[in-house]
């Protein structure tokens, strides 16, 4: 069995991809926001152990990347977490950084180089990288911002991170997955299919011994390779973003 920290995992597809994993027998850690929305889980029945830390703070990412590393070595991490605005207005962090990039993409980023690397990695991306352009000299959308652009270039920012990740780290298997349109607190009741859709390839991604699992720098919806968006392939592109996001947050990638 395995040991897994999966990343925004109170409710919605995280929590699934939590709680299939922990059916499976696997050791889970599941990842809150802050202290209050964990003891709501643990309310709720979940007995898993919980680590905090607002992902729209990069002190407190890296503090929860402190945490975590001071539980021992995962074999599996799920970065999960997604935020998308409800508001007009471009949203800015503590940081100064705009907010949907530092939680989708940026946090990503920065637990991968502060946490001992593990044998798989899992990035829970989006199909709506299709429309997503990364522009490397306006990441944060500062000339111009809607929600659902931000949100879509922050996944494709993501899912390019993950390559870049896997390309780096050949010894591990680090892929991005589409869940599909599911009904959750981010995409409505009006999505057609359930939690345990959405968390299947995932926790297919994070265990199975199947070949077709056992791959790395491969975009992934149900369980079959997809290409959604091709900047995200493009080596130069990963290497710019990795760089600049090393920039934004202080911490490079770690040696092999």
């Amino acid at each position: 069995m395995s040991r897994v920290f999966v990343t925004g995992s109170t409710d919605g597809i995280g929590a699934r991809i939590a709680d299939r994993l922990a059916g499976q027998g696997h050791d889970v850690v599941r990842h809150a926001r802050d202290e209050r929305r964990a003891e709501q889980c643990r309310a709720a029945g979940i007995a898993d152990p919980f680590v905090t830390g607002d992902l729209a703070s990069l002190a407190e990412t890296r503090a929860l990347a402190e945490r975590v590393a001071g539980l021992g070595r995962f074999d599996v991490v799920v970065h999960n977490a997604g935020w998308v605005s409800r508001d007009a207005s471009r949203p800015v962090t503590v940081d100064g950084l705009e907010q949907t990039f530092q939680v989708n993409a940026l946090s990503a980023y920065l637990l991968t180089a502060l946490l001992p690397l593990p044998q798989r990695l899992v990035f829970v991306s989006s199909d709506s990288i299709v429309q997503a352009r990364i522009d490397l000299s306006d990441l944060q959308h500062e000339t111009a911002w809607t929600a659902g652009t931000a949100y879509a270039d922050s996944k494709l920012a993501m899912t390019a991170i993950a390559f870049a990740v896997a390309r780096r780290y050949p010894q591990a298997l680090c892929n991005a997955v589409h869940p599909g349109w599911i009904a959750t607190k981010m995409s409505g009741d009006v999505a057609p299919l359930g939690l345990d859709a959405g968390a299947d390839t995932a926790v297919w991604l994070a265990t199975s011994t199947e070949p077709a699992a056992l791959v790395t720098g491969t975009f992934f919806h149900e369980r079959e390779p997809v290409t959604f968006n091709e900047q995200a392939d493009d080596v130069a592109v990963q290497d710019a973003l990795v760089r600049r996001c090393a920039e934004l947050t202080g911490a490079s990638l770690h040696q092999t």
